[in-house]
């Protein structure tokens, strides 16, 4: 298996976004979901047949009570199978989360290349989780416009950590209490939170400004309000998978945005970028698993794995 050690040694941002940015000039996937519960624990399963490319299929063990531990431990534990294109046959399994986080700060800063202002220069982080550390890395890398980054979590002692490892990257790196304040002034805002309510408020949202909602992947779950959403041009990665998430559910369901509000999705804005209405944009990051297979494949031919 490809771990952890093996993904970083030869994985940049670039070649992430890249990956991705080739995948998504070819055929939609094919995706199915499996989701087995039992009380606090669920195994996880998303498949994948991507034509060109080959077949995937991510397997996911959560279980958030190991966060309560007296000794904490990983909440979520997972693997990435790719499946030979020719042969049918398997032929590479990886290390779970570090595919999921390469995959998903890729994917926003894919669509941050598209959607954001060139000129960008306030980078906001809301939340403290697993890909928070790499969504600021991968945001600044296709904006290195970006003078200023700030973090905001409800629990802001998490945030040490990331602020020391995001001082390398040369930044003026904030730790904020106030994120309708951060909000007012940034360009680009990236949320990855397990939030039940809206953080991000439409009011404070500054014109122009691109929004990446990164968490929110239940139904039930809502990083920005309806404010936000009925003021921007919204696009998603995944059509497919986003009408699931909880900030397109929810708007949705609430008539704060139409199916045909979604202005876009990957697939489309690789092929032909949207000229800038001036209005502010989201971007619903929802994932899919043809994401895991794109970075994975990209991961172990860098690797030598044979794939």
């Amino acid at each position: 298996m490809l771990s952890m050690r093996d993904i970083r040694s030869v994985m940049t941002w670039e070649r992430a976004i890249e990956a991705l940015r080739d995948g998504h000039r070819g055929a939609r996937p094919r995706t199915e979901d499996l989701l087995l519960q039992s009380g606090p624990f669920s195994v996880f399963s998303r498949g994948v047949v991507l034509p060109g490319y080959g077949a995937g299929i991510k397997v996911c063990s959560i279980f958030p009570p190991n966060a309560s531990r007296e000794i904490p431990l990983p909440t979520e534990d997972a693997i990435f199978v790719v499946i030979d294109e020719d042969k049918k046959s398997i032929s590479c399994i990886l290390d779970g989360p570090e595919v999921t986080r390469w995959k998903t700060a890729a994917d926003s800063a894919l669509a941050s290349a598209i959607l954001s202002a060139n000129d960008s220069k306030t980078l906001l982080v809301i939340g403290a989780g697993p890909v928070a550390l790499a969504l600021a890395q991968a945001h600044v890398h296709v904006r290195p416009s970006v003078e200023r980054i700030m973090l905001w979590n409800r629990t802001p002692q998490k945030l040490d950590g990331i602020a020391q490892s995001l001082m390398p990257l040369g930044r003026t790196i904030d730790v904020v209490t106030d994120v309708n304040d951060a909000v007012s002034q940034a360009d680009i805002i990236s949320a990855a939170t397990g939030s039940f309510s809206p953080i991000i408020n439409g009011r404070f949202l500054k014109p122009g400004a691109h929004v990446d909602l990164v968490g929110g992947y239940r139904p039930d779950m809502r990083e920005a309000d309806d404010n936000v959403i009925e003021q921007s041009d919204v696009f998603v990665d995944f059509r497919e998978t986003a009408v699931e998430a909880g900030d397109i559910v929810q708007a949705l369901a609430n008539g704060s945005l139409a199916p045909g509000d979604i202005k876009g999705d990957l697939f489309e804005l690789v092929r032909a970028a949207p000229e800038r209405s001036g209005k502010a944009t989201v971007f619903k990051n929802a994932g899919g698993a043809h994401l895991d297979l794109l970075i994975a494949l990209t991961a172990a031919r860098e690797l030598g794995a044979g794939v």
